[in-house]
């Protein structure tokens, strides 16, 4: 259509080749940075920051990168965030729509493999730059156990360890969780890593939000075990990332040498 009607192509399409209409469509589109998901004792944490940038502008500050998949799984999002929010929406979808034909829900292994078809088929919007990386994590409904799948754009499905992270701010966040992570503590010390790292991210990555003290606008932390999928509450994330601070806060002034 470029070259038979190139009148008739929207205006910031209409570059002389593929890589103008790219560079064109990066600086207007709306991109969610950096989630993460980790294992603990009873299940699997989910958390994003609220960020969405276009260019270098912040085109967003409360935008949701966490939703869930179904009762027993969620999937986080980066990319380009009109197609991953539409990718989390029809993903749902479809597995509510197996499970109400089946009469049963499909395997976390199972459900991990439709998304990577997902995130195949939207391949040719990633060679035009438009890239979406998801995260997965789940517990089967008879095991506790938290599972976590990454992604590449062009579907390759991963297995984590016990975390993962993506996003332009998951190799800060990546670092947080493997100092810290431990797959036997409580859901609470799980919790306040995750806002923890996406602190890290926040300090090294312009593109990902640190909590917005002000507004009040806090991470999106979801946890999921065998009582099902459920975000935390505002006041409780707010109270985690008022910790966080605190502690901080108080590693800064000790580091401060004193005056002579």
């Amino acid at each position: 259509m470029r070259r038979r009607a190139p009148d008739a192509m929207p205006g910031m399409l209409r570059g002389s080749d593929s890589g103008d209409a790219r560079d064109v469509l990066g600086e207007l589109t709306a991109e969610g940075t950096t989630v993460l998901a980790l294992t603990y004792r009873d299940g699997v944490v989910v958390a994003g920051d609220r960020r969405a940038t276009a260019g270098h502008l912040i085109s967003k500050k409360d935008v949701r990168k966490v939703f869930p998949a179904d009762r027993l799984s969620a999937i986080a999002i980066s990319g380009a965030a009109g197609f991953a929010m539409e990718l989390a929406k029809v993903f749902a979808t479809e597995l509510e729509h197996y499970e109400k034909v089946e009469g049963d829900t499909l395997s976390l292994e199972g459900k991990a493999n439709r998304l990577a078809h997902m995130v195949r088929a939207h391949l040719p919007f990633a060679m035009q730059g438009l890239v979406v990386v998801p995260l997965f994590a789940g517990v089967e409904a008879a095991d506790t156990h938290g599972r976590i799948f990454e992604y590449d754009p062009v579907g390759g499905r991963y297995l984590s360890a016990d975390y993962a992270a993506t996003g332009s701010g998951g190799r800060d966040a990546r670092g947080a969780l493997k100092r810290d992570h431990d797959p036997d503590a409580p859901q609470e010390h799980a919790v306040r890593l995750a806002v923890s790292a996406l602190f890290d991210a926040a300090e090294e990555d312009s593109a990902t939000g640190g909590p917005d003290l002000i507004r009040r606008i806090y991470p999106i932390v979801a946890v999921i075990d065998g009582d099902g999928y459920r975000e935390m509450s505002e006041e409780s994330v707010g109270q985690h990332v008022e910790d966080v601070v605190a502690s901080r806060e108080e590693r800064t002034i000790a580091d401060i040498p004193p005056q002579r």
